[in-house]
């Protein structure tokens, strides 16, 4: 009898251990959704290359299928909450889209905010951590960041002043680019950029205030022919954040040695990697707008600071904004310009 109780133990025991293996051995796909097309920036120098290391250094147990232009369904606004929920597993997004809910992050896209996206990426990566992480509960970060700065660009009109805004019916990307781009005389349209093409094509927007990293994907250097921009080295008229974020019970439920993957693959390492992969698209996309034959005009000094002061009531609304939500905005603004300035630094 003790000779059977110990075989049936034994027996126990291995099947445990093959179960065991087998839970560790299992892939693991991860379904990874974002709203632009899947030749874009987003995907292929971020998204691909991040999932192609998960795929790596799990002997292929971690894997990616991109869902790219909103492919399990929805609008760009609800991308936040379908990883939340679980729709999708990871998604890349511009949080900001849903105008107001992420007003303590917002600070990174107040006027004249950030020079690069490199160093910028980093500070808001920091920056979450320490003052704004609330914002995201329901999603493991993975990275976050900015893009590389907008400026202006239209179908006609040449913008040399602010005289020349007068009118302009110009796409923004979120509630605080709408209001940078109405304090210097235009009417902004909020909408997704994806919108944009059409938008152009039947009228509805005489230009968009966009970074140079978007322009190619959708070809809209072909359809806005005339581009302002701030002067070399100095801030550019706005900024987006994004995030690349998982949802967090799927997150949880991983073996650990997969979520140690994951973890040393993230954070502020791959923010800052985002932000230079953004920097690294701005020139071949101007020299594909110049070589159109395109015009390209640059704010002068003078008129760069008019600009700047035209749109200090911008960031004076966010503050008060803030400060009736129960948090300090001059101090949260003065924390994150100290880490732009640090991490733009290295």
């Amino acid at each position: 009898m003790s000779s059977r109780r110990s075989l049936l133990i034994a027996s126990l025991g291995l099947a445990l251990a093959s179960l065991s293996g087998f839970a560790h051995a299992q892939t693991v796909t991860l379904k990874v959704h974002h709203f632009l097309p899947p030749n874009s920036t987003a995907q292929k120098q971020l998204i691909e290359p991040w999932c192609a290391k998960l795929a790596a250094e799990s002997d292929n147990r971690l894997k990616c299928q991109i869902y790219p232009s909103m492919q399990l369904g929805g609008a760009p606004p609800q991308l936040f909450d379908q990883a939340r929920d679980g729709i999708a597993d990871i998604v890349w997004t511009l949080p900001t889209y849903q105008a107001g809910r992420f007003l303590k992050s917002e600070v990174f896209e107040l006027p004249f905010m950030t020079k690069n996206s490199a160093g910028s990426s980093e500070a808001f990566w920091e920056y979450v951590q320490r003052y704004s992480l609330e914002e995201y509960r329901g999603l493991h970060l993975l990275a976050a960041h900015v893009h590389d700065g907008s400026h202006v660009h239209t179908t006609g009109k040449v913008i040399k002043t602010m005289e020349d805004m007068k009118g302009l019916k110009l796409r923004a990307p979120s509630r605080i680019g709408a209001k940078a781009l109405a304090a210097l005389g235009s009417v902004p349209i909020q909408m997704p950029i994806p919108q944009v093409p059409e938008s152009l094509a039947k009228n509805v927007i005489d230009g968009l205030s966009s970074p140079w990293e978007v322009m190619p994907t959708l070809k809209l250097e072909e359809i806005t022919t005339k581009h302002t921009e701030t002067p070399p080295g100095q801030a550019k008229l706005s900024n987006a954040i994004f995030i690349l974020g998982m949802n967090q019970a799927r997150y949880d439920s991983l073996p650990a040695d997969l979520r140690a993957i994951i973890d040393r693959n993230s954070g502020a390492v791959l923010s800052r990697q985002a932000g230079q992969v953004w920097d690294s698209t701005i020139e071949p996309a101007r020299q594909l707008a110049k070589a159109r034959g395109n015009t390209f005009t640059t704010l002068t000094d003078e008129e760069y600071q008019r600009w700047i002061r035209a749109t200090d009531p911008v960031i004076a609304d966010w503050i008060k904004e803030v400060r009736t939500k129960g948090a300090d905005g001059e101090a949260l603004l003065k924390a994150a310009r100290a880490l732009v300035t640090e991490y733009s630094s290295k």
